[in-house]
């Protein structure tokens, strides 16, 4: 076999670590950022809050020095050059020059953007159900299967998991041997809690748990019941003639029963405590103010905390300058001093850039769609990729990608995710571009303005935004209208 050499050209990219670390930070919402920043102090020993007290804090670094961990350094590996060729002078300046002033707040961030955000003490869906679980008198054995089965309940309070399997989990997890009927029977128990339809297996069975509920409570409940019993598919699919004729009744009786089936919960797990998403507190990465016409950006102050390199490593640091005799473990351990500072200084330096991308991408995303901040009306939005924005902020398409994602602001109108704002055109008979996203609106107040008993199909839909001047096809109307989650016409219809 014979060798071979050759010469080949390759073009690669390669990110440094101070680049991941950048795109990682630039993923945080600013309500997580503190955790973060409290991670990396520490960590790093060499990075401290600027409010801290400086000189106890370098009291406790040079303790990391002691005699004690002498025997952790002599360990490490390292060449004789190494050592002989460390340069100290960049890390021992005066602390008003700009290692030292390694600040990361700006003068133009005000004081009142500091809010506190309430968060919600009420108990969660889970302890409202194990609370309930508490009040019944249960053996040991009867205990461990109602936990399961409220373990196995998800956020939006069904039971989707299978009798059997619940058996199984028991068996193989907890070592305890249940039949089928005990855990059933648990099960019905666990469905006496509230909120009424609590673990329900689907659907049906979660309305009728509702309205059964109902009827103990001495309401006339029976003709709802016999409807979602018998005609629970065709109540579905909206096919209210054909359950008026099965249950024999006539249109204002079908009227009554519909109206006690729509006031029912669907999801009676998604109002209580915690688990509602919908009900998140949302903490704004930007405040956009009108002001007399001028719009105004501002960065949520949380986004610019105040961090430095610590005193105590730049006085190690001025101590080994100063030292005549330099011997290995002097070196090695400075040498683990400026590794630790490199890195403090990289975090920072990230700090930094991120404030500086988020601001500049915001600021674009502003002037592009001035309008809308000014009115805060839909149908002013513009046209707009990322595409866009990399191009007038000069940032790469994935890193603006990522602060639309993750990022929100607040404006006089509510709080939106950046995402809101990105949307393809569309052109009108006039050749205007105009975004989808106007095109949506339209067709949500189409929709919205509609006699529920007569909807509007998506051919009527297709016409009406024609001769509003969109050309749009059919196809393109369903497309939009499923993205707004809303039905198709004949699912629309009511009595």
């Amino acid at each position: 076999m014979a060798l071979s050499q050759s010469l080949q050209q390759k073009l690669l990219q390669k990110l440094s670590p101070q680049q991941i670390q950048l795109m990682k930070l630039l993923q945080v919402p600013t309500a997580n950022l503190e955790e973060r920043i409290k991670e990396e102090l520490e960590e790093n020993p060499a990075l401290e809050l600027d409010d801290q007290n400086h000189e106890e804090g370098g009291e406790e670094m040079v303790d990391e020095f002691s005699d004690n961990a002498e025997t952790e350094f002599e360990e490490q590996s390292g060449s004789e050059d190494e050592y002989d060729n460390i340069d100290v002078s960049e890390y021992v300046q005066d602390g008003d020059d700009e290692v030292a002033d390694y600040k990361t707040r700006d003068d133009n961030y005000p004081e009142e953007d500091n809010k506190q955000v309430p968060f919600k003490t009420e108990a969660s869906f889970y302890e409202t159900l194990l609370n309930q679980l508490g009040l019944l008198k249960l053996d040991e054995k009867q205990q461990k299967i109602a936990e399961q089965i409220v373990g196995s309940i998800d956020e939006d309070g069904y039971l989707r998991r299978e009798t059997s399997a619940i058996v199984d989990d028991l068996a193989f997890r907890q070592n305890i041997n249940a039949t089928e009927e005990e855990v059933e029977e648990m099960v019905q128990r666990i469905q006496r809690f509230d909120p009424p339809g609590v673990a329900a297996r689907d659907l049906q069975e979660c309305l009728l748990l509702q309205l059964q509920r109902q009827k103990e409570e001495g309401k006339d409940v029976e003709t709802a019941m016999q409807a979602i019993r018998k005609y629970f598919d065709e109540f579905t699919k909206k096919h209210y003639e054909k359950i008026q004729r099965g249950l024999a009744i006539d249109e204002d009786e079908l009227k009554d029963v519909m109206q006690q089936i729509i006031r029912l919960n669907p999801k009676p797990g998604g109002n209580v405590g915690g688990i509602n998403k919908a009900e998140s507190y949302v903490v704004p990465d930007f405040f956009i103010f009108n002001n007399g016409g001028k719009l105004e950006l501002t960065l949520n102050s949380r986004n610019a905390p105040e961090l430095r390199i610590s005193e105590g490593y730049r006085d190690m640091m001025k101590e080994y300058e100063r030292g005549a005799k330099k011997d290995k473990r002097q070196k090695e351990a400075v040498l683990f001093i400026k590794q630790k500072i490199d890195a403090a200084k990289w975090f920072i330096d990230a700090i930094k850039q991120r404030q500086h991308t988020l601001l500049s991408t915001m600021t674009a995303i502003m002037n592009h769609q001035h309008d809308f901040f000014i009115t805060g009306d839909e149908t002013s939005l513009k046209p707009m990729i990322l595409k866009d924005i990399a191009e007038k902020t000069g940032l790469d398409i994935s890193t603006v990608s990522r602060v639309a994602n993750s990022k929100f602001v607040q404006t006089e109108f509510g709080t939106y995710r950046l995402k809101f704002f990105f949307s393809e055109s569309l052109s009108t008979e006039s050749g205007e571009e105009v975004s989808t996203r106007e095109v949506k609106k339209i067709l949500s107040d189409l929709i919205e303005g509609e006699s529920k008993k007569r909807p509007l199909s998506d051919e009527r839909l297709t016409e009406l935004l024609q001769e509003k001047g969109y050309n749009i096809a059919r196809r393109t109307v369903a497309k939009y209208r499923e993205q707004l989650n809303i039905p198709v016409a004949r699912l629309r219809k009511e009595l």
